[in-house]
């Protein structure tokens, strides 16, 4: 799962025939003063600036600007770009034709667990959580298409007009396409707004995610997908989603800026657990990851290959919890390999590995790592009769 930022988000709704603002992504003032003189509209039209990286609330954080002409506009790029919110360098800006509208509403299609939800209020804009009680719901089946009158009835049971409630039946019909067809998990249309005078409707905001694993299947996907910590993702990160997408078990990795903390757990579990210690225990860690539901020993090879290149690491936590099916010798012969790649590289210097699991074939996994100890690794290796939380201890007060 990948958020995909709002300029291409637009892009795939204006795809599936839904109205959206003219609008451009720029790095630079300078990059926006040279599409105006291609872009008459820029020049001509009222503008709105928005921060274009996956930040929520920005109208709240003071990341969007509007009722710009384009010297305001070249102003508002320029401080825009020179912010830092949540920790994020603001990095990139969407320039937009501030639309005319008179009402605001909100639409949503999220996927569930039997199919999909769209969702509907006539109430949208910054303050929908306000109006959480006039969403209205349609559920649809897995396979399932909804029809144009159901999403009529829809629209007639959040109190739109029949004259308007075609009209949204129509967009609530094309939204689903954009849906079914771009591999989307969820579409959020905050607000939807139209302009009474000639009934048009119009998508002035659009957060989407979409299943990363299907990129393979969309080859206008020119864009680059982004993580929920609001950044994209590192070729690192990358290189292991691809690995994860195509094998039996599961295997993720996330890198942390700044920390000297790795982990290499066994489960989501293990790894929720050691995150929380290292850090209730004042440690940084370096990265999230885990290998789970008995993964092939050459993929735990290529993520222990990746936590062991974090920069500045000092130590490294490795395994978890007792295994009910994971073979813990062949896990560990990947992460042996993996080890011995980056000690080969020059990495592991001076870090400090610590080693706890437990589960099917764990006295033969548990005996060659600590055979590592004769290769030159700094490495201590405790069995299930160890808890999970001395382990971290160990690690953050040894010296």
């Amino acid at each position: 799962m990948a958020k995909v930022l709002e300029s291409p988000a637009m892009k795939l709704l204006e795809k599936w025939g839904i109205p959206v603002p003219a609008h451009v992504v720029v790095s630079s003032a300078l990059q926006l003063k040279t599409l105006a003189q291609v872009n008459r509209w820029l020049s001509e039209s009222k503008l709105v600036v928005k921060a274009h990286e996956a930040i929520g609330g920005r109208f709240k954080l003071g990341l969007v600007q509007m009722n710009l002409d384009l010297a305001s506009a070249l102003r508002a790029v320029e401080e825009l770009l020179s912010r830092t919110v949540q920790g994020l360098q603001i990095s990139q800006v969407i320039v937009a034709e501030q639309l005319e509208h008179d009402e605001e509403y909100y639409v949503c299609i999220s996927s569930t667990r039997d199919g999909a939800d769209i969702l509907l209020s006539k109430h949208g804009g910054v303050d929908i959580e306000a109006h959480w009680d006039t969403v209205q719901r349609l559920s649809v089946l897995i396979e399932d298409m909804p029809s144009r009158l159901s999403l009529f009835a829809l629209s007639r049971q959040a109190c739109f007009s029949d004259e308007l409630a075609e009209r949204i039946a129509k967009i609530l019909e094309r939204l689903f396409l954009c849906y079914e067809n771009e591999d989307v998990l969820s579409i959020e249309i905050n607000p939807l707004v139209i302009r009474k005078k000639d009934m048009r409707l119009s998508a002035l905001d659009a957060v989407m995610m979409v299943d990363m694993n299907a990129k393979f299947r969309h080859s206008d996907w020119n864009f680059a997908l982004v993580s929920d910590f609001g950044r994209s993702y590192t070729p690192d990160e990358l290189a292991i989603m691809e690995i994860d997408a195509r094998i039996k078990g599961s295997v993720k990795f996330v890198q942390v800026e700044g920390g000297d903390v790795a982990l290499l757990p066994a489960g989501g579990g293990a790894s929720l657990f050691y995150a929380d210690a290292v850090t209730a225990l004042g440690g940084k860690l370096a990265n999230y990851a885990e290998y789970s539901s008995d993964p092939p020993d050459w993929a735990v090879e290529a993520l222990t290959e990746k936590v062991c290149a974090l920069p500045n690491i000092k130590h490294l936590i490795i395994g978890g919890a007792i295994a009910n099916f994971t073979d813990v010798k062949a896990t560990f012969n990947g992460i042996i390999n993996g080890l011995r790649k980056a000690k080969a590289q020059g990495r592991l210097n001076g870090v400090k590995i610590w080693v706890r699991r437990g589960g099917p074939n764990e006295e033969q996994g548990l005996d060659a790592m600590r055979a590592l100890q004769h290769e030159g690794f700094d490495i201590h290796v405790f069995d299930r009769y160890t808890p999970l939380t001395d382990i971290v201890q160990k690690a953050l007060t040894s010296f």
